[in-house]
């Protein structure tokens, strides 16, 4: 069961890069990201993490034996993916994703 989940972490990682970051054979990735524009399927081909959710659904759906270990399989999968991804943009030099929340402003309106 680790070596699935190893090896099917791998598989969603790859897919998800190639499908976000390269250009592809032929260019088909950049071609399929030009054509998605800037609405949902767009947006989706631009975050490594959301893309990794979605590649990793059909893997788990095929991994898993019952509904529960599908779901575990799922997040487990895209969390690996994702867990890679970071680790080789770290050994890379690339910077990591950022996240940050804007400061809520005192106002003194709210008790």
């Amino acid at each position: 069961m680790l070596f699935d989940l190893i090896l099917g972490s791998l598989c969603v990682w790859r897919i998800t890069h190639l499908l976000q970051a390269e250009d592809g054979p032929w260019r088909m990735s950049v071609r399929l990201r030009r054509a998605m524009g800037s609405g949902f399927w767009g947006e989706l081909l631009d975050c490594f993490n959301c893309l990794s959710l979605w590649i990793s659904a059909p893997f788990a759906v095929i991994m898993g034996s019952g509904v529960v270990e599908k779901i575990f399989f799922w997040l487990a999968l895209s969390a690996g993916a994702i867990l890679l991804g970071a680790v080789i943009n770290r050994v890379q030099g690339a910077p990591a994703a950022l996240y940050r929340e804007d400061e809520e402003k005192d106002d003194g309106m709210l008790r």
